[in-house]
């Protein structure tokens, strides 16, 4: 019989247990339900971990395109070979292992003495995830890999406290090709998103384009578990390629002859620029010296060699000189064509005998001067012996009738003055003097004499693009291109599919150009610039064996703390061939070529003989790659057995020059003393 007494223990008894089975259900129910995420996470992170799954940085591909007929693949400017960083889980190994670990580890990468006591470091570290060694070759990797399987089995270690993350390094199986317009990417990339870092150039212009996403793939912590298995949580996204309007054979071609003509002239640098001039497609940018990418520190870490990693054709605006006089005629030709329009008197024939022996204009304190003195020139014979009287005479004709600011915007109509957009960084936009607007030092920038100087390419700066897209407009018939590197922009989806992102290969991009210039200018024009690089033209040297060619060679002074230097020059040409379908325009600048005289090439820093040579040579040898049938088939060098005088090109037409300049400037030229 239960008592009273027992049946309120029982009650007691039975109700405790009641209480702490429904606490122990409510904290069953806290941790399960309400708490179950947060658990089932910290679980996780005792059992598995997360490595990062690279992606791959976007590519640039050449351009094949370029010669009909002939279909090639586009060729990768870089290969990104992959590679293993080897990383470590210290609190997974053991206190008494972790010396002889980092001591093999050491021994088999051969790493140095600070890198060896940064690993020991990492392993002392109470982390799950420690870096170790970066780059690590395929075959590094392998003998790692098997030595630790059995290393970390013997010992119970689990396998995955050493593990390697994937990743890709950049190679360049063209060494040094286009190297300044490339660029590349640092060795250290960021330690959380994986990117790389660029050094400049494409590689930095184009970053948003080619940088990719990381994936994510789940390893167990077990000592059965494989350290090169895992689940895919998430799957890299790779970069876009860029496809270049840039060629390997017509670089290649380019950047041997750079070479040779900076060495040949003993000079501090030099650079060329080939482009279509119907598309603004830049098919060649070569630079002397290289800038060799794979050991791209040593050029960021040495003042003088950083200067070699700049797109010179880009960065550097230097004064033109007589390479602007076409532009010069261009306008005067025009300016008639308005003044004929409202019923006035025209400025100038091409053929008028205009006098040229006095160099004295308004507003000058010193008189302009020629190489040698011409008593009386027409247009030809100006162009011919780039004369800068003549296109000064133009000048002032040309500001007295139509004014300064109509002269000004003329030349801005080719470009002078503004950006090309060209895709490279630091591109500068040169120099366009304004009328009334002041200098920094309170002068005004355009006086009374500049128009004069700059009919002859003084008192203005100009970029190597912005020069190559204006002659373009000569060559093209009267259009302002748009220069570019690009062809188009391609992603590639997760299944493998290809989307056009950027296409710059339409018709309707070619469409867009704007005309600036009329055709019969820019054949009047033509005319007299391929007495240049005929007998009795500045510019003999930049003769193309077997084809036509126009171009105009220039002899500028630096200017060096605000005066000209005396010594240094910065010389170029500029042209295109053949004539009457021109395959690309070129210009070709040696910078500060070696000063003086020298037997069998004359005045070395003279743009005739220093970058004529240079034009020449690549434009034989790309004429002949693309395949481009002569179109001056007699036009050889005097003894090949091709040459014929009487059936040169152009050749009766300067004869018949040269005789009405002999009779005009009494049969000879008068060089100054």
């Amino acid at each position: 019989m239960i008592t009273t007494p027992d049946k309120k223990r029982l009650i007691c008894v039975a109700l405790t247990i009641f209480i702490l089975f429904s606490f122990l259900i409510a904290q069953f129910y806290h941790v399960q339900i309400i708490e179950g995420e947060k658990w089932a996470q910290k679980a996780q992170r005792q059992h598995f971990f997360v490595v990062k799954e690279p992606f791959i940085r976007g590519a640039f591909y050449s351009n094949p395109y370029i010669k009909k007929g002939h279909p090639a693949e586009p060729q990768s400017f870089m290969i990104d070979v992959p590679k293993y960083h080897l990383y470590a889980d210290p609190l997974s190994i053991p206190f008494e292992y972790k010396n002889e670990i980092a001591d093999w580890i050491v021994e088999k990468l051969a790493l140095n003495s600070n890198d060896a006591i940064h690993l020991l470091e990492q392993m002392q570290k109470k982390s799950h995830s420690r870096k170790l060694a970066l780059w690590i070759g395929q075959e590094d990797h392998q003998e790692l890999l098997q030595w630790w399987k059995l290393y970390a089995k013997k010992r119970k270690i689990p396998r995955n406290a050493l593990f390697f993350i994937k990743d890709y390094q950049r190679s360049y199986p063209f060494g040094k090709m286009l190297g300044q317009v490339l660029h590349t990417i640092q060795m250290q990339k960021d330690e959380f998103t994986n990117q790389a870092l660029p050094t400049g150039g494409l590689e930095l212009y184009f970053n948003e384009y080619l940088k990719g996403k990381q994936g994510k793939r789940r390893l167990m912590r077990s000592p059965l578990n494989s350290l090169e298995i895992g689940e895919v949580i998430a799957y890299p996204e790779h970069g876009a390629d860029i496809y270049l309007t840039i060629n390997t054979t017509l670089q290649a071609i380019a950047e041997e002859e750079i070479e040779k003509g900076v060495k040949r002239t003993k000079a501090k640098g030099g650079w060329a620029v080939m482009m279509d001039p119907y598309t603004g497609e830049i098919l060649a940018l070569a630079q002397y010296p290289f800038f060799y990418l794979d050991d791209y520190q040593r050029y960021f870490n040495d003042p003088e060699l950083i200067e070699h990693t700049k797109v010179k054709a880009v960065t550097d605006a230097n004064e033109p000189g007589s390479v602007l006089k076409p532009f010069t005629v261009a306008l005067a030709l025009k300016a008639n064509k308005i003044l004929k329009e409202r019923g006035e008197k025209e400025l100038f024939t091409p053929e008028e005998k205009i006098a040229t022996s006095s160099g004295r204009f308004p507003g000058r304190t010193k008189p302009i001067t020629d190489t040698s003195l011409h008593y009386y020139l027409n247009m030809d014979m100006a162009m011919q012996k780039s004369s800068n009287i003549y296109m000064a005479r133009l000048a002032e004709r040309m500001v007295s009738r139509l004014g300064n600011d109509w002269y000004r915007r003329q030349l801005q109509l080719f470009g002078f003055g503004l950006k090309t957009f060209v895709e490279l960084p630091a591109e500068s936009s040169g120099v366009l003097p304004t009328p009334g607007k002041l200098h920094p030092n309170g002068a005004l920038e355009w006086s009374v004499p500049t128009p004069f100087s700059l009919a002859f390419g003084h008192n203005l700066q100009v970029n190597t693009i912005q020069m190559v897209r204006a002659y373009s407009v000569l060559a093209n018939g009267g259009f302002l291109v748009q220069p570019t590197l690009i062809r188009k922009i391609v992603k590639k989806t997760p299944n493998g599919e290809e989307v056009v992102i950027v296409d710059y290969t339409s018709e309707e991009r070619r469409k867009q150009f704007p005309r600036i210039f009329d055709q019969d200018i820019i054949d009047r024009v033509l005319r007299s610039m391929r007495y240049v690089t005929k007998p009795g033209g500045t510019a003999t040297r930049a003769d193309v064996p077997g084809y036509t060619e126009v171009g105009k060679t220039s002899t500028p002074k630096k200017i060096v703390n605000g005066r000209y230097s005396e010594r240094l020059y910065c010389p170029l040409f500029t042209g295109f061939c053949p004539v009457n379908r021109p395959s690309f325009v070129m210009a070709v600048v040696i910078d500060e070529p070696e000063y003086g005289f020298v037997q069998g090439l004359g005045k070395v820093h003279n743009g005739g003989n220093c970058t004529g040579i240079v034009f020449r040579e690549i434009a034989k040898r790309s004429l002949e790659y693309l395949g481009i049938t002569p179109d001056d088939p007699h036009g050889y060098p005097y003894g090949d057995p091709r040459y014929d005088s009487n059936k040169v090109e152009w050749m009766a037409e300067t004869r018949k020059l040269q005789e009405m300049y002999n009779t005009w400037n009494k049969g000879q030229e008068i060089s100054k003393k």
